[in-house]
C-alpha cells in the first residue's frame, strides 16, 4: 500500500468513527436514547465528584411557545479545581466555563454528546501551552465514554 492510499484509508476510517469534531466541538454518538444518556450523563458526572449547575431541556422550552424540538439537553458542570487552573492560564476562559454538554438527537433518531474542546479553548483564548486544557480534554472524554457506552 503506497502512502496516498494509506492516507486515503485513514481519513475513511476517521470519517467512519463514532466521535466527529468540527470548530472545537467534540460529539460521540450515544447507543442510548437521549433521556436516557442525559441521565447517564449527570449521574456519571455527580460519581465523578463535580457539581451539577444546571440541566436545561431546550425541547421544553420551545414547547412552551408552542413549537417542536427534537430532543436537546444541556448540563452545566465543573468544579474550580479543573476551572482555576485553566482561568489562570487565561482569564477569558472562564466566558466558556462552566463546562457543558448537550446530549441531542438529530433528524435522523441518531442521540449525540457533544461538548466543548477544551484545547479548542485554549487555543481560542490564547492559551495554547495551557496544561490544564490536556486535562481537562481526557476527563471529558472519559466522562463521554462512560455515558455513551
Amino acid at each position: 500500500m503506497n502512502t496516498r492510499q494509506l492516507l486515503a484509508a485513514l481519513a475513511m476510517a476517521a470519517a467512519a468513527s463514532t466521535s466527529s469534531a468540527a470548530d472545537g466541538l467534540i460529539s460521540v454518538k450515544s447507543v442510548h436514547g437521549a433521556k436516557e444518556t442525559m441521565d447517564r450523563l449527570e449521574g456519571v458526572v455527580r460519581q465523578r465528584g463535580l457539581a451539577v449547575f444546571a440541566r436545561i431541556d431546550h425541547a421544553a422550552g420551545a414547547a412552551k411557545i408552542g413549537k417542536t424540538l427534537r430532543p436537546t439537553e444541556l448540563l452545566i458542570f465543573g468544579n474550580p479545581q479543573g476551572g482555576t487552573p485553566f482561568m489562570e492560564c487565561a482569564q477569558t476562559v472562564g466566558i466558556d466555563l462552566p463546562l457543558k454538554a448537550l446530549v441531542w438527537q438529530d433528524a435522523g433518531n441518531q442521540v449525540w454528546l457533544s461538548y466543548n474542546d477544551p484545547d479548542f479553548l485554549a487555543k481560542r483564548h490564547a492559551a495554547a501551552d495551557c496544561p490544564v486544557a490536556a486535562d481537562l480534554g481526557k476527563a471529558l472524554a472519559a466522562i463521554a465514554e462512560a455515558t455513551v457506552q
